[in-house]
């Protein structure tokens, strides 16, 4: 009997650690209030830098963002963003087939680092619309 009481115990906190652990996690912001908090963050450690100018500015960045964000205006925002990296994409893919066609090696490759980066500025535009 001794031995099944700890055995019980071990086998309770077991189960309540993931529901403990869960409700010390606050909820991942999104929209206006996740850029607000992005901002505070970079004007914290902009103070720890001791950077006057730059946490200056972030604070006015900060005002702005409070006086001005909505989620809505935020999303279509990103929404363009990710538009106008799409035809990025498009052009630079356009680009690299001209290249192709006239079998300039060179011009290939600049091509493709070109392509691949604006591939890169899309998947980033696409990361930062889920936010």
């Amino acid at each position: 009997m001794k031995f099944l009481a700890p055995l019980t115990l071990f086998a309770a906190l077991s189960l309540a650690a993931p529901a403990l652990t869960a409700a010390e996690q606050p909820p991942e912001l999104t929209g206006c209030a996740a850029k607000r908090q992005a901002i505070s963050t970079q004007i914290e450690q902009a103070k720890a830098h001791g950077n006057s100018e730059q946490q200056a500015g972030l604070e006015k960045a900060l005002s702005e963002t409070t006086a001005h964000c909505t989620d809505a205006s935020l999303k279509k925002e990103r929404e363009n963003k990710v538009l106008e990296a799409k035809h990025e994409v498009s052009r630079r893919q356009t680009d690299l087939d001209k290249a192709m066609k006239k079998g300039d090696a060179e011009k290939i490759n600049k091509r493709k680092d070109k392509l691949a980066e604006s591939r890169k500025e899309l998947q980033e535009a696409l990361d930062e619309l889920d936010k």
